[in-house]
């Protein structure tokens, strides 16, 4: 049997599926830098080429398993690791397969065979094992839940456990699929968060399926740093629920599935507190998404360092079916006191008022995610208040992708 190092051959571009069930096989001897068998010394027999090689104890996990051949095709390759096969692929012309990136720290059994012209077949398996993950990297929070209906603008947030270096590597782990397809891209708001969200003007297509895969087990994100589990997580897209605010007609009107579904007057922010150029009364203009729902939730003025009861700008009340749709304190929530100014005048602190029926109506349907258009205040919503991620121009967000890149989710 004729053995030599071999530093192995990329596979070509155009892949298609690895052929599994190998049963037969002879071991090749390798030193750790790839193992080539030639038909076990027979004329005209095609010599397969394993990387890593047989007993290699520290093959790195980003590289993978490549198999190649010269002088014939392969036949049938397999990869497993505890008995489960890996994801790999074939070139084109059968002359090479590439593996995905291996677990860290696990052990591994491949298995090839390839075939000459003239029919003369060559089997060779190896075993070897992956480096450890000195620094591991893992998904710690993924945004939405498991399972969970979230409106059309849901926006999914990925959180790591440190810090990713090769940003590159791990937005190219990440791939997010849905029934119906969309275009969207990642934008990394950290070192250790990247967000992806549809394009601007085109939501989530209504009522489908979405999952997030994070093939990470393997990725190297930086100095030691390895990936060492994937990731999964799917979601349901309800209805499409946007509502327009207008905090100057101060009328709301909700749209389920582009029609009218109801229509209804609210108080706005009623202005008139500046702090460093910021009317911090008024409600902000732009693209809000639900992020929570509260059923009753108490508002104060500490927020603005008023907790003297005799200040005139005091207040500490606990209001029912609050919907939050900023970071900065704006709800959409039910005011039973203000009856006198729906439709008529804009009397909040910066909350978007309602009539408790229509709050508790409101705090019924919505879900995560539903889009909150606001429209008429002088105060702009920044992208980064909340989950207002629309509020930043498409191109601009794109540039935030480590691959510069947009993605198509279908």
């Amino acid at each position: 049997m004729q053995r030599r190092l071999a530093a192995g051959v990329r596979a070509s571009a155009g892949m298609a599926g690895a052929v599994l069930l190998l049963t037969t096989a002879c071991s090749g001897d390798g030193d750790g830098g790839g193992v080539t068998v030639g038909g076990n010394g027979e004329a005209g027999a095609p010599q397969v080429t394993v990387t890593p090689g047989n007993g290699d104890g520290k093959a790195k996990p980003e590289v993978g398993v490549q198999v190649t051949v010269t002088g014939g095709t392969l036949e049938q390759v397999t990869v497993t690791r505890g008995g489960k096969p890996v994801e790999g692929a074939m070139a084109n012309d059968k002359t090479g397969w590439k593996s995905r990136t291996l677990k860290p720290g696990s052990s591994y059994q491949v298995n090839a065979v390839a075939r000459s012209p003239k029919g003369k077949t060559t089997t060779v398996t190896a075993r070897f094992s992956t480096l450890k993950a000195a620094n591991p990297l893992a998904v710690t929070d993924v945004t939405p839940s498991a399972g969970e209906t979230v409106g059309v603008g849901m926006p999914i947030m990925v959180t790591f456990n440190r810090a990713v270096g090769d940003r590159k590597a791990v937005e190219q782990a990440l791939e997010v699929r849905s029934t119906k397809p969309a275009v969207g891209a990642w934008y990394w708001v950290s070192d250790t968060q990247v967000i992806f969200r549809t394009q601007n003007g085109q939501y989530w297509k209504p009522n489908q399926r979405v999952s997030l895969k994070a093939k990470l087990a393997g990725v190297k994100a930086g100095a030691k740093v390895y990936g060492t589990n994937d990731f999964t997580r799917s979601f349901k897209i309800g209805n499409s629920q946007i509502t327009t605010v207008s905090t100057k007609t101060k009328r709301a009107v909700m749209k389920v599935n582009g029609k009218v579904r109801k229509q209804w007057k609210i108080s706005a922010g009623k202005g008139g507190r500046v702090r460093n150029g910021v009317d911090t009364y008024l409600t902000t203009s732009g693209i809000h998404l639900t992020m929570s729902k509260h059923l009753v939730e108490r508002m104060t003025s500490a927020w603005m360092g008023v907790t003297d009861k005799k200040h005139p700008e005091y207040y500490d009340l606990k209001l029912p079916h609050a919907v939050r749709i900023s970071d900065s304190g704006e709800y959409l929530h039910a005011s039973p006191d203000r009856y006198w100014a729906f439709g008529r005048v804009n009397a909040s602190h910066g909350c978007v008022n309602m009539p408790p029926p229509i709050a508790a109506w409101y705090y019924g349907v919505t879900n995560r995610g539903d889009v909150v258009v606001i429209t008429g205040s002088k105060r702009g919503l920044a992208w980064n208040n909340g989950w207002s991620y629309y509020q930043m121009p498409w191109s601009k967000w794109v540039k935030g992708s480590a691959l510069d890149r947009t993605v198509t989710t279908g």
